[in-house]
Order: C-alpha cells, then sequence, then structure tokens
C-alpha cells in the first residue's frame, strides 16, 4: 500500500482558536469574541483572548512546522481582523499580519492554503441579522475580495467556508456555539441559503481576481455512516445514510449543503420534507450556488450512528476505544466517508481535518508521550490509503492541528495538537507523534504502515 507521490501532507488550524490579539492593531470583534466574555457558554469560562498567542508568536510557529517537515498549512483568515466592521473599511495592520505570515511560510518552503471563513462571523455583521440578512452574500464577497487581491500572488489554494453543518447547527440550532441561538428551520434554511450564495458568490470572486491560478474548495463536516459489514445491501445503507435528509438536524446533513454546490439544487426531499419552511430562491441562485470546484475538502473524525437498544451507538461499545473529546475511534471512517463522496460528487477529496484530542501533559522527562495519537493516525491513514487504491482519488491529508488551541465550547482542555502549548507560558513542546508525523511526511506515508515507531 503506497499514497502517491504528490500526495498533500500538511497540518492545520484556525484563526480564533491559536492567534489571540483579539483587540489589537486595529481588529473588530466578532461573535466568538462578543459572546464568550458573558459567561456560561465555554468550559471554565475560557475565552480565544489570548488562545496561543500565534498573533505574535508565528515565527516561532512556522519554525516548528518547518522541523516536522511540513509541506502544506491550511491557515483561516479572521475577518474583522481585514474589515473590522465586516465591511468598508479595510484595516492595514490585519492585511500586514497575514500576508508577513504566508512569506515567513513560503520563506521555509511550507504552501499556504487559506480558508476565508472558520466560523467567527464579525460582531458588527451579525447586528445587523447576520447570515439571515439577504445582503450577508454580497458581505461575504466583498471580504473575499479585499483577502484575494492581497494575498493571492502568493496564495493558490484557497477553501471558502468551514463547516457550515456546525456554525449554523451548533450555533443557531441547538446553541451550543457561538452566537449561542435556537432558531426555527425557516431560518436555519434562509441561513443555509445566504451561506452558500456567500461560497458561490466567494468561488466567483477568487476566478475573478486571484494573480495566481486558483484551485478552489471548502472544507465541510461529513455525517459518514459505516457499513457492518461488507454485504451490497450494508454498503447501500450506510452510503443512504450518509446522504439522508430529516426535518430535525437538517443544517447538520452533507446533502443538503453539497448537493446545491456540486448537484446543482437541494435534495429532493428537502423541498418535500421542509415544504413552506424551504428558503426562498431567487432566479439565478443555484447557478451562483453551483461555481465550479477543484476539489471537495472534508473534516472527518469519527463515523455517525444511530444508539442502539443498549444504549450505545452503533460505532459504540462497552469500553471502547474513545479520544479526549468522548468520539469513538473508528479509522474505517476515511475509507467509506472519503468513498461515498467521491462516488456522489465526482470531486478529487481532500482530508481537511482529521486527528484526535489527548489527556497530554509534559511528562517528568520534559517530553509529550502520546502514543495513542501516532496509533490513531496509522489507523486511520492505512484506512485512507486503501480508500485511495480502490478508486478514491484522494488528493492529501491535513492533521488538526498543528497546536494545542482553543477548542470552542470545550476551552482549553482538549488538546489536538501536535505541538503541545503551555497556555501559561506559551511554551511550545512538540510532541511525540509530531515527530512521528515528520517521519510519516519524510517517508511519502511508508511510516504509517509499520507497526512499531522509534522516536
Amino acid at each position: 500500500m503506497k499514497f502517491s507521490k504528490d500526495f498533500i501532507w500538511g497540518t492545520a488550524s484556525a484563526a480564533y482558536q491559536i492567534e489571540g490579539a483579539y483587540q489589537e492593531d486595529g481588529k473588530g470583534l466578532n461573535i466568538w469574541d462578543a459572546y464568550c466574555q458573558e459567561g456560561g457558554h465555554v468550559a471554565h469560562g475560557e475565552n480565544g483572548n489570548v488562545a496561543c498567542d500565534h498573533y505574535h508568536r508565528f515565527r516561532e510557529d512556522v519554525q516548528l512546522m518547518r522541523e516536522l517537515g511540513v509541506k502544506h498549512y491550511r491557515l483561516s483568515l479572521s475577518w474583522s481582523r481585514i474589515l473590522p466592521e465586516g465591511t468598508g473599511r479595510v484595516n492595514e495592520q490585519g492585511l500586514k499580519f497575514y500576508s508577513e505570515l504566508i512569506d515567513t511560510l513560503l520563506e521555509n518552503g511550507i504552501e499556504p492554503m487559506v480558508t476565508l471563513f472558520h466560523w467567527d462571523y464579525p460582531l458588527a455583521l451579525h447586528q445587523k441579522g447576520g447570515w439571515l440578512n439577504p445582503e450577508s452574500p454580497d458581505w461575504f464577497a466583498e471580504y473575499a475580495k479585499v483577502a484575494v487581491e492581497a494575498l493571492s500572488d502568493r496564495v493558490s489554494c484557497w477553501m471558502t467556508i468551514n463547516e457550515p453543518q456546525v456554525f449554523i447547527g451548533c450555533g443557531y440550532d441547538i446553541g451550543k456555539f457561538a452566537p449561542f441561538q435556537t432558531l426555527p428551520a425557516r431560518d436555519l434554511a434562509q441561513m443555509s441559503h445566504h451561506v452558500l450564495l456567500s461560497h458561490g458568490k466567494a468561488v466567483q470572486v477568487i476566478r475573478t481576481y486571484a494573480k495566481k491560478k486558483p484551485t478552489i474548495g471548502f472544507a465541510y463536516a461529513t455525517p459518514c455512516w459505516t457499513p457492518e459489514n461488507t454485504l451490497p445491501e450494508s454498503i447501500e445503507e450506510a452510503r443512504r445514510r450518509s446522504f439522508a435528509f430529516s426535518r430535525k438536524g437538517f443544517a447538520f446533513e452533507t446533502a443538503w449543503w453539497a448537493d446545491p454546490i456540486l448537484l446543482g439544487d437541494y435534495p429532493k426531499e428537502a423541498y418535500e420534507i421542509l415544504g413552506e419552511d424551504m428558503p426562498r430562491i431567487a432566479e439565478g441562485d443555484m447557478e451562483i450556488i453551483s461555481q465550479p470546484v477543484d476539489f471537495y475538502g472534508v473534516n472527518i473524525y469519527e463515523s455517525k450512528a444511530v444508539p442502539k437498544a443498549d444504549g450505545y451507538a452503533e460505532n459504540a461499545s462497552m469500553g471502547c476505544a474513545r479520544t479526549q473529546m468522548g468520539w469513538p475511534v473508528t479509522p474505517d471512517a476515511l475509507y467509506w466517508g472519503p468513498r461515498f463522496l467521491y462516488e456522489r460528487y465526482g470531486k478529487p477529496i481532500l482530508i481537511s481535518e482529521n486527528g484526535m484530542a489527548g489527556h497530554d501533559w509534559i511528562h517528568l522527562d520534559g517530553k509529550v508521550h502520546d502514543p495513542y495519537r501516532i496509533d490513531y493516525m496509522k489507523r486511520y491513514l492505512r484506512e485512507l490509503c486503501r480508500a485511495a487504491e480502490d478508486g478514491t482519488e484522494v488528493m492529501g491529508y491535513l492533521y488538526w492541528s498543528i497546536l494545542d488551541n482553543f477548542e470552542w465550547a470545550d476551552g482549553y482542555d482538549k488538546r489536538f495538537g501536535l505541538v503541545y502549548v503551555d497556555y501559561a507560558t506559551q511554551k511550545r513542546t512538540i510532541k511525540d507523534s509530531g515527530y512521528f508525523y515528520r517521519d510519516v511526511i519524510a517517508t511519502g506515508g511508508e511510516a504509517v504502515f509499520s507497526d512499531t515507531w522509534e522516536g
């Protein structure tokens, strides 16, 4: 088993989770800045005000990436750092930060992959109705144009939006993430439509204004069901569940978000089930939404399942392996998830996030030993390689994340990083898994197939 020679090996992060400097150099507030301060939403009352202080320490962090042999780095831009009010006045200091970060990456042989939006919606636009406002797609297009004109002379890979299933579903349906609202189906559907229009308009902007030939995609979450066995009927049932549509929780479902972009319309079941709660679709909307993209970026951590009679989900059992998030360890999600997506949509698959949170700490020898993360990576990457060998076009793999960071409503307890961050001192320590991933990259993935690893 082998990965292709042009396989993309990299890692990822998101602006709010690592940057800090939330009120520095002209940056405007976003919804996480504003609503974390209320208390009661995030574990221990924590927030991203300082986070990993990446804003001031990005050169150190890039050197760590270089030490690990990272070839590609997916970062996100903070919309309100660039446009403090969301539209209008450009904050040149914000653009300067990203320009210097990208220059530093390139100087160290690391290709930047830029995500325009990773959940940190400008507060000023939220106060104007946010994603419910029919002007919101134009706001996003304006922001995209500023970013593309400033950075596309050095950036060629763009992702428009990260996990709309999560920032709409968790932010406006179940109220777990900022702005911590619970809205009715009609509003969720209309918001979704505006998010999709924002994506489509951003693709148009990138194609029009990019100075280097762009490669464009998005980074979606995916509810991936895996079959119980390899019987055809079991595989078909898992595929059906992976693209199903239901009224309850529709904002979390793959087909609701991906079908409009890649198949040109919402799932037919959506029209039947939502009825009058379907969004208002103006003439030309679907053409904008379905602008051609080059790849399907997807964030996969576990397979999905429904509860059984014994109280365990179908992908779990008593005492099964789980990450610190409580998610079952289900490596075959990196086989079936990419396979089902590729078969339905026909686009190359980029694993834009995969990784695990663990109970990490500095050991007495001054190192961070995390053999469970190494084992996790081996298991998941073996399944991804198997998917590629069985015909799924897989572009690459980005480990989430380069640094331990602010894990949204879970605060700082959950550590996903290849690099340990002591938040009190901001000292960075590369974990054993970071050195293992260095070997994975250096060997083109061959290290994944060794049952032992000596750091």
